[in-house]
């Protein structure tokens, strides 16, 4: 009915439309075509026609109650009347609609009241709300990211220590009238049990202590923080069974299904907004100029940064259609340059990555050959230690070291590759998040390649190097704890040494060099980049630390004043910012990037590499992934037949095609929805050339 314009009456549009500024247009147009004597002549039958359309919905259905005079697009006095014609009306309307009518309006006060009061019981709350006024909403989306990862983080350990920690504790100290059994591995080579963890025994130094904090051994290496601390086959809860190994099992899949599922529904939150501000050039024009402005600042600073990124949204629209123009105008010689110039430029990159991942693998290797060597020797010197906490912590000052030279030569790099500006941005931020993801797969790679290696007869019964690693899963969770209290220490040192030293020589120094430099930026994609890789982290590590996610947490929360503290007073918003809604949203991709990266090392530690024999739930299992067949023996032979006939081929291929089918369809709504909002579209160009196209249908 909206797109027929041989009717003289539509059907009211639905309710976004009628806040179109062209709707609103339309209405005064209409207004003011009828003349000021006859508006005032009938204001009463207007307002009473617009009641009657109010009523007319609930005289039809029966059940809907009339719309709030508050949400109709009127003047005040308009909804005064409106409003005394709605409680006028109230008599005529029978005792069980009115008493709907009224527990209808109590319900929604006493929702939007409990609403309010979540919200303002809401985490940082104030501070977020701060933030956004004095540096606008492109910031503020990265502090409430940060907020989102922390509470998501929590919800992790609790499940975590829920179903795995507290169980393990309170059976291992009879609370409750509870008990463990530890059953002895079957067929296994008696070699391949012996597990002795390097905890310190008897009188220690204090800097001892402090290199099993940062390293996660010693002390830590006992404690319920690692894998190898999980070594009970069940628990007794008074008198129910309760089977540890696949609890454990079982949360580490509920975690990873609750972040991809909380992750998909912001994202898809996020994706409408960004369809939203999907636009052609004129629009984008038209918006920056008469709807660019972000009414929630305050500081006046912020205020002109504002403005000078309005104005470098504007040069940048210009410069990318100079660089359309200029890419329409190419000869095929200057084609061939340039894109032989890009081949040697990506031949360069990929270079950079070799580079930086073989340091990886080297440095990996290195490290974990002398410290299984140091460790066995009981050095306690000072020198002693700083070396060994040095070749503890070298894969990851290499990582770090990765992750700040590689971003920088890929900047520097993008400048001759032509692009437009904001291509160059979504391609460097592309190669920097390959380059923080993957270099943690490198490590992954290198520790499964040195507990893979077995050169004797003996090793490859075991299915691994017991001599070097007689647990592995907790030694991939210290690497894992030393790469998340590393890359705290990294974000703390950053804002002590670098950006509050910078800004007391910005301040107290008139020298031109360093008011050149001035204060540094704060860059949203940087810091986003930064805690996506800790999260990334936190999401393969708790796998073999379950209680990771409490430190993750605790990490988050102290990185949100840190990064409040630099951001109001030793650094400056960037001036180059990006929206909020596709903020949000690239933010989501990246932290879904990292969460997909997450999935294939454990996938691998779970079904294909060996399990530890010597320590951790699953010792009596060949993998990981044997205990969801054993279990399934346990249950009644139905039962069985049924689970196994859903993972059978007969089942999977007709899911599959269903599968397929509802995604197709789903597509072809999509492409119906995006024909109908261009439609709209065109119709909208069309009002603004010609104002009475539209105006009989609204």
């Amino acid at each position: 009915e909206v797109f027929l314009p041989e009717e003289p009456r539509a059907a009211a549009p639905v309710d976004f439309l009628q806040e179109l500024p062209s709707y609103q247009s339309a209405l005064r147009r209409r207004a003011a075509a009828g003349g000021t004597q006859e508006r005032r002549a009938a204001p009463r039958g207007s307002a009473g026609l617009r009641a009657a359309e109010a009523r007319g919905p609930e005289q039809e259905g029966g059940e809907l109650a009339a719309r709030p005079a508050r949400e109709y697009p009127l003047t005040i006095a308009e909804k005064r009347r409106l409003r005394d014609c709605q409680q006028a009306d109230i008599k005529y309307i029978s005792g069980w609609k009115q008493w709907k009518r009224t527990s209808s309006k109590s319900l929604k006060k006493v929702l939007n009241e409990v609403r309010e009061l979540f919200s303002r019981l809401e985490l940082w709350r104030s501070d977020i709300r701060s933030i956004e006024g004095k540096f606008g909403t492109g910031i503020q989306s990265y502090f409430s990211f940060l907020r989102f990862l922390v509470l998501l983080n929590l919800i992790i350990f609790i499940l975590m220590f829920s179903f795995v920690t507290f169980p393990s504790i309170i059976s291992e100290y009879g609370i409750f009238n509870s008990s463990f059994a530890k059953i002895s591995p079957k067929n296994i080579e008696p070699h391949c049990t012996v597990y002795k963890p390097s905890g310190n025994m008897g009188l220690v130094y204090f800097y001892t202590y402090l290199k099993d904090l940062l390293s996660g051994t010693g002390f830590l290496e006992v404690t319920s923080l690692f894998y190898g601390y999980y070594t009970i086959d069940a628990v007794w809860l008074s008198s129910p069974r309760y089977n540890l190994p696949l609890a454990y099992l079982l949360t580490t899949f509920a975690y990873l299904a609750l972040s991809l599922l909380w992750i998909i529904k912001r994202s898809v939150e996020g994706f409408k907004q960004n369809l939203v501000h999907d636009e052609d050039q004129f629009q984008s024009y038209c918006n920056k100029v008469f709807a660019g402005w972000d009414f929630c600042i305050t500081d006046p600073r912020a205020a002109w940064l504002k403005h000078r990124s309005l104005q470098y949204e504007l040069q940048t629209d210009l410069e990318e259609e100079r660089l359309k123009r200029k890419i329409a105008d190419r000869t095929m010689k200057e084609k061939l340059r340039i894109y032989s110039l890009r081949i040697f430029i990506n031949i360069i990159v990929i270079a950079v990555l070799s580079g930086c991942f073989y340091c990886i693998y080297r440095a990996t290797v290195f490290s974990q050959e002398n410290s299984n060597v140091s460790i066995g020797h009981d050095d306690v010197s000072n020198t002693n230690f700083q070396a060994n906490l040095l070749v503890q912590y070298l894969p990851s000052i290499v990582i770090t070291l990765a992750n700040f030279i590689a971003p920088q030569i890929f900047s520097f790099l993008i400048r001759f590759e032509d692009y437009s500006p904001a291509f160059e941005i979504r391609l460097t931020l592309m190669r920097c998040v390959f380059v923080r993801l993957a270099n943690i797969g490198v490590l992954l790679f290198s520790l499964w390649s040195q507990i893979s290696y077995c050169a004797t007869d003996e090793c490859k019964a075991c299915g691994y190097n017991y001599e070097l690693y007689p647990c592995w899963e907790s030694e991939v969770g210290q690497e894992m704890y030393k790469l998340m209290i590393f890359d705290f220490i990294i974000i703390l040192a950053g804002t002590l040494f670098v950006d509050f030293p910078r800004k007391l020589l910005v301040t107290h120094c008139s020298c031109k060099p360093v008011q050149w430099c001035g204060l540094q930026e704060f860059g949203i994609s940087d810091n986003v980049l930064e805690i996506v890789y800790g999260q990334t982290i936190c999401w393969i590590g708790t796998f073999f630390s379950p209680l990771l996610p409490a430190i993750a947490t605790i990490k988050y929360f102290f990185i949100f004043y840190i990064k409040k503290i630099s951001l109001i007073h030793t650094r400056k918003p960037a001036a180059r910012p990006i929206r909020a809604s596709s903020s949000n949203c690239f933010f989501l991709v990246v932290l879904l990037i990292g969460l997909v990266l997450a999935f294939i090392p454990l996938g691998i530690s779970i079904a294909h590499i060996p399990s530890s024999k010597a320590c951790g739930p699953f010792r009596s299992f060949n993998t990981s992934w044997a205990v969801v067949p054993d279990t399934i023996l346990g249950f009644p032979t139905g039962l069985q037949q049924v689970l196994h006939g859903i993972a059978s081929e007969a089942f999977a291929v007709p899911f599959f095609m269903v599968v397929c089918l509802i995604m197709f369809y789903f597509i072809a709504l999509a492409g119906a929805h995006k024909r109908v909002v261009e439609q709209l579209r065109q119709q909208l160009v069309m009002v603004r050339f010609d104002p009475l196209f539209c105006t009989p249908k609204v």
